[in-house]
């Protein structure tokens, strides 16, 4: 008898980097239009619009991937310690990244965080690649956009000082 029907693992891991996302955009619908709209921005920071989906769509292939390095080396096990653990630990660091700069309106924190988030999910990139290429492939564009979002969060540190 089967317990956990074949397809759940599947979504259970596609679905969970959401939770961090969702819980985020609380402080974010808050805080847009409180303190965010106030900040001086560079000219090629994306409308507020174009985050929810590009975020939406990157935890889904980043989820989908740690489904399949999980899969791929059979489950929770000493193999899968590292790749998954760097992919842990690089979420956490994303999920944290929003209480920092949206919450607390630290944004050279934020920054810090940033570049933490992308040193990780670097790594996380490099183990998954020897494991299953297609879950490193899903990560590039989340490296892509980490680098953008990077960028404009230095932007807008430096050029906001007194926020």
């Amino acid at each position: 008898m089967e317990v956990v029907p074949a397809w759940a693992p599947a979504v259970g891991f596609t679905v969970l980097p959401h939770a961090g996302g969702i819980l985020g955009s609380n402080i974010i619908k808050k805080q847009i239009p409180l303190w965010f709209e106030t900040l001086q921005k560079p000219s090629w920071c994306p409308p507020n619009w174009v985050f929810a989906p590009v975020w939406g769509t990157l935890y889904t292939s980043m989820g989908y991937g740690s489904y399949l390095v999980w899969k791929e080396l059979g489950g929770f096990n000493e193999k899968s310690l590292v790749p998954l653990g760097l992919y842990a630990g690089q979420l956490a660091l994303n999920w944290a990244w929003t209480p920092v700069f949206f919450g607390a309106h630290k944004t050279g924190w934020g920054l810090v965080t940033l570049l933490l988030t992308s040193g990780m999910a670097t790594a996380t990139t490099a183990s998954w690649y020897n494991v299953n290429k297609t879950a490193a492939y899903l990560m590039v564009p989340y490296l892509a956009w980490l680098a953008m979002a990077s960028a404009l969060n230095y932007r807008i540190w430096k050029d906001n000082p007194n926020k």
